[in-house]
């Protein structure tokens, strides 16, 4: 399990979001307060590595990541402190399936596009060979590392993401928990991910009936407020997207329906609920 940031507006430093608010990313990679175990339990620290990803001048993104804390990465700092981006993604890492490796951190890319995922595939190795099967083969062999996370994004790849995002995203679900069914298990498909391509951001919140949905919420708020007495803001028409809110005034923040699918461009957050029609569906 993971926390990660997502940003889509006017150009700004990532480090305004990613390192200077009092909860801020790196903060929460060593002290979440919303990341829980299946029993409730806090699952305190996301020290299993960590990315940063971002569209400045090119089509294709920038992608800075490792495999340690990163609260323990003065590079990471750097880095955001002096990178202004239009679209960013930022990501901090809690394994559960795939090695701590740094081609197993987030975000992940493909030509221009940038993904990152909190959650997981139920009994993703009893289903991971038919699963890539599914995968193009011209797009199978991009693959580096040996999460979940990077096979269901080579999967939404396959199934056309450029031309229908949406339709792409509910095809890869559907046929994941199909392939659950088959191989013995109840549909388990947990999902608080974000993807773009450079021009629009996507997010999808869902959890299979049965499963416990991951967190996510977005602002649009221009002044939120640290609780340590200093402000940071946001562009006219930005919009952020969190696993967990930046400070503790949670009235800044819409929590994003389950089962949803949302668009943001040009500071305009459209929000359709997923349909997906597998056997095993929600």
């Amino acid at each position: 399990m993971c926390r990660w940031i997502a940003y889509c507006g006017e150009p700004i430093f990532i480090d305004e979001l990613v390192t200077q608010p009092v909860h801020s990313l790196v903060e929460q990679s060593i002290n979440t307060k919303m990341h829980h175990h299946d029993d409730g339990s806090i699952w305190a620290t996301n020290g299993d590595g960590f990315g940063v990803g971002w569209y400045s001048r090119k089509d294709e993104p920038g992608l800075f990541k490792d495999a340690m804390p990163a609260w323990n990465d003065e590079n990471l700092h750097e880095i955001c402190s002096q990178i202004r981006a239009h679209i960013f993604f930022s990501h901090v890492r809690a394994s559960t399936n795939g090695t701590v490796q740094r081609s197993n951190s987030h975000p992940f890319k493909y030509k221009n596009w940038l993904f990152q995922h909190n959650g997981d595939v139920h009994n993703f190795l009893d289903i991971k060979r038919a699963a890539q099967l599914e995968i193009d083969s011209k797009l199978f062999t991009k693959i580096q590392g040996t999460t979940d996370s990077e096979t269901f994004f080579y999967l939404v790849l396959t199934y056309n993401l450029a031309s229908n995002p949406k339709a792409a995203f509910e095809k890869t679900i559907a046929k994941l928990e199909e392939l659950q069914k088959k191989a013995g298990h109840p549909a388990g498909v947990n999902l608080s991910c974000s993807i773009s391509d450079g021009k629009t951001l996507y997010t999808i919140r869902y959890g299979s009936k049965g499963t416990s949905v991951k967190t996510q919420f977005y602002s649009t708020d221009m002044s939120c407020t640290k609780d340590l007495g200093v402000d940071y803001s946001i562009p006219q028409g930005g919009v952020i997207v969190v696993s967990e809110p930046l400070d503790r005034h949670s009235n800044k923040w819409t929590e994003v329906p389950e089962n949803s699918f949302l668009t943001i461009k040009d500071g305009k957050v459209s929000v359709e609920k997923l349909t997906i029609n597998s056997t095993t569906s929600s």
